[in-house]
């Protein structure tokens, strides 16, 4: 059955006292729409994506934007022809994204937003230096030309790279601007907010993340190259937005490239060469007979819970 999927956040103030009550709420309507999917709930704001009939999910955006905070609440949409969520979960957490600096607030002061339309002017300036805010494992995929890889294992490390690596350059080559992406807009949106409360000048950050940059520039004259990590069935996006080469391994998660696929540490389901090396015999069987249950569920034309993220 095909699915509307919405993806969205919005950095707004709420208060400890009033979450557990959004969350009863979102889990009751969702329920009764058929909506699966994530949804986390912080007092610095909502980040979710939810997939299921178009009138359900149309219902819990109503839902949210029916409050003044939420108003004008963005979703990205885009339709699955596949499951991509089996429940539906809504967390209480400390943070919507973890960055840990409760003092980078995105509610009160983050960086200048970038058009996709004036992206590209901006990143080929010599005074621009073009910093990348994901994991390392999604820059692999693909990245603008000539940006800056943190390096990052989780976006959690990026304060420390600002510490030990960005303050220096900045300190040695001056740039005139300071432009950082990442896939939607939210981790650049907290890490704005950090730069800025840590004393940065010239903060600009693509509006809309890489998602709106292949939706709104023709390829022809893109600075994009590679394909963009998603957290979704798909794995990972090419410039039309549609599904790319990559796929995930199932036993550590990690995205995988055709060539990837063809070593002999790749065994469908079980390991690939990021994990290979570090799988036990009791795990390496417990993997065995997941993706026999897989493969048996899809002999009989059913969807096993493991293939929402196969290749």
């Amino acid at each position: 059955m095909r699915a509307r999927i919405a993806a969205f956040y919005k950095f707004v103030t709420f208060t400890a006292a009033e979450l557990p009550l959004w969350r009863t709420q979102l889990l009751e309507l969702a329920a009764d729409q058929g909506v699966k999917g994530t949804v986390l709930l912080a007092e610095e704001g909502v980040n979710g994506t939810i997939a299921g009939p178009e009138q359900g999910v149309m219902a819990v955006l109503k839902h949210l934007r029916a409050d003044p905070r939420l108003a004008d609440l963005e979703a990205k949409l885009s339709w699955s022809e596949r499951p991509s969520f089996h429940r539906l979960k809504v967390r209480l957490k400390p943070e919507i994204v973890t960055l840990g600096r409760p003092e980078a607030r995105p509610s009160e002061q983050v960086g200048t937003y970038v058009s996709p339309a004036a992206w590209d002017q901006l990143i080929h300036d010599p005074g621009t230096l073009v910093i990348d805010t994901r994991n390392a494992y999604e820059v692999a995929l693909g990245s603008f030309e000539g940006a800056m890889d943190p390096g990052l294992e989780r976006f959690a490390d990026f304060p420390r790279w600002v510490d030990t690596v960005l303050r220096p350059l900045v300190a040695e080559r001056a740039p005139q601007a300071l432009a950082l992406f990442c896939t939607g807009g939210i981790r650049c949106e907290k890490a704005t907010a950090h730069l800025l409360e840590q004393g940065f000048g010239g903060v600009h950050h693509l509006e809309g993340g890489i998602l709106r940059y292949l939706e709104q520039v023709p390829e022809p004259s893109s600075q994009w190259r590679g394909e963009c990590f998603v957290f979704d069935q798909r794995v990972a996006v090419n410039h039309q937005l549609e599904p790319g080469e990559h796929s995930l391994c199932h036993g550590c998660r990690m995205p995988l490239s055709p060539s990837d696929r063809d070593l002999a540490s790749y065994v469908t389901g079980v390991s690939c060469r990021h994990c290979v090396a570090g799988l036990s015999p009791e795990r390496r069987a417990q993997l065995m007979e997941r993706q026999r249950q897989v493969e048996l569920a899809e002999r009989r034309g059913e969807v096993h819970i493991a293939q929402v993220f196969s290749s």
